[in-house]
């Protein structure tokens, strides 16, 4: 009959027709996972803000007045101030001996003499010049070696303010047992006191507190930097120079040539 065909018909189901309200699930299943990441993905922008804010508000702005008097001194290399203050801290007699960390292979003694000519005695007699440490990580394993070298307890460190809480947190990782006292340098170059309207210190803070995270959460899961396979995932590259400490700088070089003259003469 016509009447039950057209019945038959309109109760066929339709092929668009969702099926066990399947393809609805799915879409509300997607639609709340994307929900989530994004809600998740603020949570870590405002948590990140948060800890950047409170990371800027505890860089030193002014240098200290009262340093201490500890058994050696290191500074970390990045700018000709830090270096500066460092021999002036160590002709101050606020350290027996001055590690610089992290020097260029091509710079030496005479050179460093040069732009600190009154500390040239200094230089000479109690100043030890590190050329393996690639970065910050290889100026932490590099200044726990010459700490244990010299059987030293406590440490003067001199850096950059805003490098100076990645620094405090690599150097603390590598010398559990060694007293780390902070000497920031300030520049003009990084004005920190307007960290929080200035794109130029912005630029410089944020990825600095980005280094900083990584290096705590890194310091949880490895238990010495020297040894840890993280630590040249992280610096691109191994943070110490496998060539031996002798055969580095301008010292090495000369020796070199030197070599190879007496080799051409013979």
């Amino acid at each position: 009959m016509i009447g039950s065909t057209n019945d038959h018909l309109a109760m066929a189901p339709s092929d668009s027709a969702p099926r066990d309200g399947k393809p609805a699930r799915a879409t509300s299943l997607r639609r709340i996972l994307g929900l989530a990441a994004v809600a998740i993905a603020g949570l870590g922008v405002l948590l990140f803000g948060i800890g950047y804010v409170r990371f800027a508000a505890m860089i030193d702005g002014r240098e200290r007045t009262d340093t201490p008097r500890t058994d050696a001194i290191v500074v970390v290399t990045g700018g000709a101030q830090r270096v500066g203050d460092a021999i002036g801290l160590l002709g101050a007699e606020r350290g027996q001996r001055l590690l610089i960390s992290g020097v260029n292979e091509k710079t030496g003694r005479e050179e460093l003499a040069k732009l600190n000519p009154a500390s040239r005695d200094l230089l000479t007699c109690c100043v030890d010049l590190d050329y393996r440490a690639r970065n910050t990580i290889g100026n932490a394993i590099e200044t726990r070696r010459w700490v244990r070298r010299h059987g030293f307890r406590s440490l003067l460190v001199v850096t950059s303010n805003y490098h100076m809480p990645r620094t405090l947190a690599e150097f603390g990782h590598a010398m559990p047992g060694v007293e780390l006292v902070a000497h920031p340098v300030v520049t003009d170059h990084v004005d920190t006191s307007g960290w929080w309207n200035r794109w130029s210190v912005v630029k410089v803070l944020a990825p600095e507190y980005a280094k900083y995270l990584v290096a705590r959460v890194r310091s949880l899961l490895e238990t010495d930097p020297e040894t840890s396979r993280l630590s040249v995932i992280i610096g691109g590259r191994k943070p110490v120079s496998p060539k031996p400490a002798d055969m580095l700088g301008p010292a090495a070089e000369k020796r070199t040539r030197l070599l190879g003259q007496h080799r051409h003469e013979g």
